[in-house]
């Protein structure tokens, strides 16, 4: 070896001798270390999502729009300007906690409102309120230090001088002079503008070439003899001269810069492509489903909504309509932006999107909600996801896009898992369509939208296949051998299984959903309404709470033991058990007094004296029925709103129809007569010396609140939507297969891949007349069962 060193050797054979917690311990810091800049992002962002007020909301920005967009690091201006701005806000806030400012008085009332002007500066009164300012700028202290250690922390200042010392005029020539013109654009300006100031630009001066030494020198005369000429006494002219020209001079100090930095980033003299547009995509769709699992967070009165309810409801909620519009469109301009690999139209949309989603989500929510952003927990974890969409746009725009863009990215390699993601992809609705559309829209072709369409789904076939082929080359089959039982019992064994739930799901379900799952559903209300002859009601009267009771396990043994013999009513007892029966016991007098009419009174007493004719007693609970033994001793009340008797329990030798009597009651007293019903049960289980009325009430479990929604289409509604829709999928894999022998089996793909792949090629290239004829040679390779022969052969 070169370089041995034997001190060296010791101390990594000293490292590899530690144990393995104190190495990953190592491993961490190094990485912490190596990650600096990205622990300082992270922990200005989580000061910003507690805080969530103005003053931590500047840092965030400059992070998306300065320090993430620095080529090839972020300066040491903007690690100064973060560490000095981090301690004037610990300074403003400590000096904001006195109470003697007005609106520390009443913190109780006001530290939830959050449009209250200290809620929304960030001087409000709070426990722990510079604890996060605290290690944000531990944070940034240490990745100064790590700078340092490394000699980064001073290298723009010196890269700047040395880069500009060995430029040459040839160079300025070959590459137009870019910013050769920009930097005597800066020059002519400012000497135009400030004329009456003798004044040094040190800062541009590193970015000025030999070309503009001249205006730099004509600048200094200028400047020089303006001074001469103020020192000859003309004070006045000179005053007014220096304050336009110093506030132009402070203007263009703040524009130029900027203005030159956005320039550099968009016309880069070098750039590191690449394309992170998957990760930004995911990030967007996380942010998606965040949206519409959550949407109740971005709504004023719908905390305690859910979205299955409001849709079964026929109820699209705003505020979820509004969310749900606005990142699906900003996908689509995304996508657009991607596909048209304009690097100025992303910058302007980063800008506008950091602006707007900082504005709305800090100054438009919190109102809509009426709660702080720093108690709205979804919306703290969708502003996180979209700060790493932030940092990945950011990182697309540094590097610059991708000069060609060929297929999808689940196409890239050819195994089982990109062959599951691609068919997933295909499998979600509208999305394989939206997307061939938009690549259309938005990529130069010369093809129609149907011969894209084609040349999308022959491309999508041909990769499937090739994906087949290739795993059928990993694991190969020996002729003449026979399939084993691992692939048999593995793949059909599950394939098998898969069928049978799918057939017997909704039995299943329904069978299970109410009796394992099911929760009891308890009466609130027992209301009896007896009637003679259609007359006024005689009797009414309710039951509710204390009137309302369970039974006990000793009762329900008791209960279920005098059915012993009655096969019908133990097989409807199996599905109930003591928490389920409810019972009710009502008053027997009525509730309400008797207010006939006399003429009326007169005809129901006739109509009960004749005992030749038919008088009707009708008893309403949830039904109307006539009455032919009287009373229904239990009642079901199933899920729905129709409550019945329980025909097992009320029918043969074990029938629990009880008569009741019905007496009238007449009270004669100062204030005149007056007349109510009285009923008594006569066969009471469980007997008591006043006029009362039992009713057992038998309550069905009803489906949990979150499986409401299916278990509400019943049994063929359920075989409806998941029988026959997936069976239908299921047929079509299993019939028509020999119409597309000739396009599936074919045993190499790879010059028909090769093929497609070249049309995505000359069409990135701009080769448009090229991809024309490659796509009517594609065609015609398809209308040709003999040259697909030829393709497709395996090489030798």
């Amino acid at each position: 070896r070169m370089f041995h060193d034997d001190e060296l050797e010791e101390s990594e054979k000293f490292y590899i001798g530690q144990p393995r917690v104190l190495l990953l311990i190592y491993a961490l810091y190094n990485t912490l270390v190596a990650r600096s800049e990205m622990v300082c992002y992270f922990v200005i962002i989580l000061n910003h999502m507690i805080s969530a007020s103005m003053i931590t909301l500047v840092l965030p920005i400059l992070i998306f729009l300065w320090a993430m967009l620095s080529v090839p690091r972020p300066s040491k201006r903007f690690w100064m300007t973060a560490i000095v701005y981090t301690e004037v806000a610990i300074v403003i806030k400590y000096f904001f906690q006195f109470g003697f400012f007005p609106w520390n008085k009443y913190v109780d009332y006001t530290k939830d409102k959050p449009y209250h002007p200290p809620n929304i500066i960030g001087i409000e009164k709070k426990e722990g309120y510079v604890h996060y300012d605290l290690v944000q700028l531990l944070a940034l202290f240490f990745h100064r230090s790590i700078l340092k250690c490394h000699g980064l922390w001073d290298e723009d200042e010196k890269g700047d001088s040395s880069s500009n010392k060995e430029d040459t005029d040839d160079e300025l020539s070959l590459t137009g002079g870019r910013r050769d013109s920009s930097a005597s654009l800066k020059s002519v300006n400012l000497a135009a503008s400030v004329e009456s100031i003798h004044v040094h630009f040190p800062e541009q001066q590193t970015a000025i070439r030999r070309k503009s030494s001249s205006s730099i020198s004509q600048l200094s005369h200028r400047s020089s003899f303006s001074s001469h000429r103020s020192k000859r006494g003309k004070c006045h002219g000179i005053f007014v001269k220096s304050h336009c020209g110093l506030c132009c001079f402070r203007t263009l100090q703040v524009y130029v810069p900027i203005r030159q930095f956005f320039y550099n980033l968009i016309h880069p003299d070098y750039s590191a492509v690449t394309d992170v547009y998957v990760l930004m995509f995911l990030a967007d769709t996380v942010d998606f489903i965040i949206i519409v699992f959550g949407f109740w967070a971005f709504g004023k009165h719908s905390a305690a909504a859910d979205i299955t309810s409001s849709l079964s409801e026929d109820q699209v909620p705003e505020a979820f309509l509004v969310m749900v519009l606005i990142q699906f469109g900003t996908m689509v301009v995304d996508r657009a932006l991607y596909l048209k690999k304009t690097v100025m139209g992303k910058v302007i949309f980063q800008v506008i999107l950091v602006f707007g989603i900082h504005f709305w989500m800090f100054f438009i929510l919190p109102g809509v909600t009426e709660r702080k952003f720093s108690q709205n927990t979804v919306a703290q974890l969708w502003y996180f996801v979209k700060c790493v969409y932030f940092g990945l746009s950011a990182y697309q725009i540094r590097c610059g896009y991708p000069t060609r863009v060929l297929g999808n990215f689940l196409t890239k390699s050819y195994n089982y898992v990109n062959l599951f993601l691609f068919q997933g992809f295909r499998l979600v609705p509208f999305l394989t369509e939206l997307r061939a559309v938009m690549d259309w829209v938005w990529t130069d072709t010369t093809l129609s939208l149907s011969s894209w369409i084609c040349v999308e789904d022959i491309y999508a076939h041909i990769f499937i296949l090739k994906c087949w082929r290739e795993s059928e080359k990993r694991y190969p089959q020996p002729r003449g051998q026979k399939k084993k039982k691992v692939v048999k019992y593995g793949m059909g064994g599950m394939i098998i299984v898969l069928l049978i739930c799918i057939v017997w799901f909704p039995l299943l379900f329904m069978s299970l959903i109410k009796s394992v799952a099911g929760i009891t559903n308890k009466p609130l209300d027992v209301s009896i309404t007896i009637t003679l002859g259609g007359y006024q009601p005689i009797f009414t009267m309710s039951a509710q709470q204390s009137q309302l009771k369970d039974l006990n396990q000793t009762d329900f043994n008791a209960f279920l033991g005098s059915y012993r013999g009655n096969t019908a009513a133990l097989q409807f007892l199996e599905g109930y058990g003591k928490e389920d029966i409810t019972l009710a016991d009502l008053e027997g007098n009525s509730n309400s007094l008797w207010t006939i009419s006399p003429p009326s009174r007169e005809k129901m007493i006739q109509g009960l004296l004749d005992f030749s004719a038919e008088f009707t007693v009708v008893l309403s609970w949830s039904i109307q029925r006539t009455l032919e033994t009287v009373y229904p001793y239990y009642i079901k009340a199933p899920s729905d709103s129709l409550a019945k008797p329980i025909k097992q329990l009320l029918t043969g030798m074990y029938c629990r129809w009880e008569n009741i009597t019905v007496s009238l009651v007449k009270n004669v007293s100062d204030e005149g007569v007056r007349e109510w019903w009285v009923l008594n049960q006569l066969g009471k289980r469980y007997k008591t010396s006043e006029e009362s009325l039992e009713l057992f009430i038998f309550s069905d479990k009803v489906s949990p609140p979150s499986l409401g929604f299916l278990a509400g289409y019943g049994i063929m509604g359920l075989y409806a939507s998941v029988v026959l829709v997936i069976g239908k999928f299921v047929r079509e894999f299993f019939s028509g297969i020999s119409h597309s022998i000739m396009f599936e089996e074919l045993p190499n793909v790879d010059r028909i891949l090769k093929l497609c792949t070249d049309i995505f090629l000359v069409r990135e290239t701009g080769e448009l007349e090229l991809e024309e004829d490659l796509y009517a040679k594609l065609i015609f390779l398809y209308r040709s069962p003999e040259t697909m022969i030829k393709w497709t052969r395996e090489k030798t």
